[in-house]
């Protein structure tokens, strides 16, 4: 008897061997869960690998501190409701210990999640990192394999491979060395909307369409971060906010691919349930990583951030 697995079944049946391959070849990995879709899909996909057992991994989160709220709060409820260890690093906490230092005019944060990152893989000592990174979201995650090895800097050499013939993965590391597995690589855009509406997943409500005060830099309708708390303090989106030239307008907006308020980029739908929004990314013309106004720099200077340890 024969079985004919159509495009999700195998795309899931990939992943689920792929986590499994981390449970049983690594000692102390760890799952980036930072709340976004992929990361949403990674976690229903390590309950079908490892359920009615925990978990074999705690999550890991790097903050930016620029973060939507709700973002957080979802993060933390499904980690509370899955039984998972939740572990955060802060960049604000990176910046004060003085292990990462902000480029002085820069607003972004992206860069200096990299020593918070090989930072928090150092403390914890954690061998691998599983990732919700695809292939289609832009040509530097293209050329990574499913196991893409770091050495003991958290440097990864894309001209220096292994070769994972008949979906064979070389997890050999030495001490200090890690791992970043990527089990969504072979998935699309499209792919992970179909996932969640097959599952019934629930996703943050920033992917849905609601009202949200936006202002527009850079091409970009940009949300406009929340009211500064205490004055007495350094405004943590200075910079960030809307000038006297870029006027506030409410829309109603939402996100395809979510980072942290200073650089996700809003786009105007009216797309409020999993079947709009499978509706309008067919039909887009933009890559979800085109609304990122952080991601509007060079193939090389992506691949550098890569080398360097981004994730």
């Amino acid at each position: 008897m024969s079985y004919h697995l159509d495009h999700l079944q195998f795309l899931e049946t990939e992943a689920i061997h792929v986590m499994r391959e981390v449970a049983a070849e690594f000692e102390r990995p760890a799952l980036m869960f930072s709340g976004g879709k992929d990361s949403v899909c990674l976690l229903r996909l390590a309950e079908k690998a490892f359920r009615p057992a925990d978990l074999p991994m705690p999550f890991l989160n790097v903050e930016t501190g620029h973060e939507f709220p709700e973002l957080i709060e979802f993060r933390d409820r499904r980690a509370k409701e899955l039984g998972a260890k939740l572990i955060v690093r802060t960049v604000d906490d990176a910046v004060a210990k003085g292990l990462a230092t902000p480029t002085p005019g820069e607003m972004s944060r992206n860069k200096l999640q990299i020593p918070v990152l090989l930072g928090a893989i150092e403390e914890f000592r954690f061998d691998c990192c599983i990732g919700g990174a695809r292939r289609d979201e832009e040509k530097a995650r293209a050329k990574e394999r499913f196991f893409s090895f770091r050495d003991a800097f958290g440097q990864w050499d894309p001209k220096n491979q292994r070769p994972e013939i008949w979906n064979l993965y070389n997890a050999r590391v030495n001490p200090g060395e890690n791992m970043r597995v990527f089990p969504l690589s072979n998935w699309t855009e499209m792919d992970v909307w179909e996932y969640i509406n097959q599952e019934k997943l629930e996703v943050p409500n920033l992917y849905f369409s609601h009202p949200r005060e936006c202002f527009r830099r850079g091409g970009q309708w940009l949300p406009v971060p929340p009211d500064h708390a205490d004055p007495s303090k350094p405004d943590p989106f200075a910079g960030a906010r809307p000038t006297d030239k870029e006027p506030r307008k409410t829309l109603i907006v939402r996100v395809r691919t979510i980072a942290d308020m200073i650089s996700t980029g809003m786009i105007e739908s009216p797309a409020r349930s999993v079947d709009d929004i499978i509706a309008e990314v067919s039909a887009a013309r933009v890559t979800e990583r085109g609304t990122r106004a952080d991601d509007k720099i060079s193939e090389a200077a992506m691949e550098d951030r890569k080398k360097a340890g981004y994730f």
